[in-house]
């Protein structure tokens, strides 16, 4: 059976969550590679709905096995309470493992996340405040504190008196922010490892044994491909690498394993926070795809801000496909379209006289570029009842089509709502 890579091929808010509970169902480990916890996946099932910011998508069935990465950072104030509230919702946690390599988030990252985007002023970079970036310089200055530190006690001590001795001249001096205690900050985080050590183990093992088993392995991606701190619209990009590249590094698997890589991409396009947007639409035709009050509403599902939206962009999803070799797409939220008498699709960017089909690297350059669109009819009925690809309406299944052909991958789902029984399956990945 494959390992399969499941990658937002946008900003993120693809949908993933959705397309990974239905997946999940054939999968044996779902393991979460990438990000922390400002990345969150809205999964509607027979239990209800739910938002996830860490623990896999595949949590829903007692027999999967779910895994937080050694690439993803921990909040373990937010994974605590996230195991509460499935618990609480009769969903077992009695086979989630995280990775005792994956970093942790303390108290002064999230505090210096907020300092410095606070101080960027105008510059902002759209951060989440979680933590995140902060825990990521960390993990590559070698002054992390990960998950097993918090399972001994001299460890975990020793650690977090070096680095807060570090970080308190920071919050003092540059940012006039309070210090932390180190009493406080070191008991604190020792009942975090406490309370979670039944869950964090060596998951190497774990993952590696269902492999070498033939058993089907997902591995979760958070974010999506165009926030890649290498690949994306830099500075304007998350702190880890979302795509194909890092599920193998972040769940420990060699990059021979992977035998698919899926990219999620919606219908249209949409982005949270700041950061250059080609084809962004704004007032009627951004009310008419944000579907406000809906169960599709555009709404961060960690931020809850209001997600920017436009139009399909077919060369960031082709750019996205290229460098994560992609071989088959996942559409999702075609229903929002339902109601458009004509679709937009870019196809390509003008820069003055210049024609491009590469996004380009400046962030200052791709704002300046203009989208070349194709109008495509739209199909004016319901979609939302279909359930096999030849349900759609004509024209859909010709705006499908197109999308395929211009990013260069096989259709492999299509959503039409938020529910399991709206996920058209064309190919069967597993």
């Amino acid at each position: 059976m494959p390992v399969i890579a499941l990658i937002g091929a946008q900003w993120g808010d693809e949908g993933k969550g959705h397309l990974v509970d239905l997946l999940a169902g054939k999968a044996r480990l779902v393991a979460r590679y990438s990000g922390g916890n400002n990345a969150g996946h809205t999964v509607v099932n027979h239990l209800g709905t739910f938002k996830l910011h860490l623990i896999p998508s595949g949590i829903f069935d007692p027999a999967i096995v779910n895994v937080i990465g050694p690439g993803v950072v921990v909040n373990p104030e937010v994974l605590l309470n996230e195991i509460r509230d499935l618990q609480a919702r009769g969903v077992s946690t009695a086979k989630l493992f995280v990775s005792e390599r994956a970093h942790v988030i303390m108290p002064y990252h999230i505090m210096l996340d907020q300092l410095q985007e606070e101080a960027r002023g105008e510059g902002r970079i759209g951060t989440t405040g979680r933590g995140i970036g902060p825990a990521f310089a960390d993990k590559m200055s070698r002054t992390g504190i990960r998950m097993a530190d918090l399972l001994h006690e001299e460890t975990l001590l020793h650690r977090l008196r070096v680095v807060l001795e570090e970080k308190n001249r920071l919050l003092t001096r540059i940012y006039n922010a309070k210090p932390l205690s180190l009493h406080d900050t070191y008991l604190r985080y020792l009942e975090y490892g406490r309370r979670l050590a039944e869950h964090i183990s060596d998951v190497h093992p774990i993952i590696n044994r269902a492999i070498e088993k033939d058993l089907p392995v997902l591995l979760e991606g958070a974010q999506g491909a165009l926030l890649d701190v290498d690949h994306g619209t830099y500075p304007y990009v998350t702190s880890s690498p979302p795509g194909a590249a890092g599920a193998c590094q972040g769940a420990g698997i060699g990059p021979t394993r992977l035998n698919a890589v899926v990219g999620v991409l919606k219908a249209y396009t949409t982005r949270v926070g700041e950061g250059p947007f080609p084809t962004e639409v704004h007032g009627a035709e951004a009310d008419e795809l944000r579907q406000i009050g809906t169960p599709w509403a555009e709404v961060g599902t960690t931020t809850g801000r209001l997600r920017r939206v436009g139009w399909f962009d077919a060369v960031l999803a082709r750019y996205a496909a290229q460098i994560n070799g992609i071989d088959t797409i996942a559409i999702t939220k075609l229903d929002v379209l339902d109601n458009l008498p004509t679709i937009k699709i870019c196809v390509g960017y003008r820069l003055n006289e210049t024609h491009l089909e590469y996004p380009p690297a400046t962030v200052a350059v791709l704002e300046r570029c203009e989208p070349i669109y194709e109008e495509l009819p739209g199909w004016r009925v319901s979609t939302r009842d279909a359930r096999h690809f030849q349900d759609l309406p004509e024209a859909a299944q010709a705006y499908v089509a197109r999308i395929c052909q211009l990013v260069g991958a096989r259709l492999g789902l299509v959503s039409v709502g938020p529910s399991r029984e709206q996920v058209i399956q064309v190919v069967d990945l597993f």
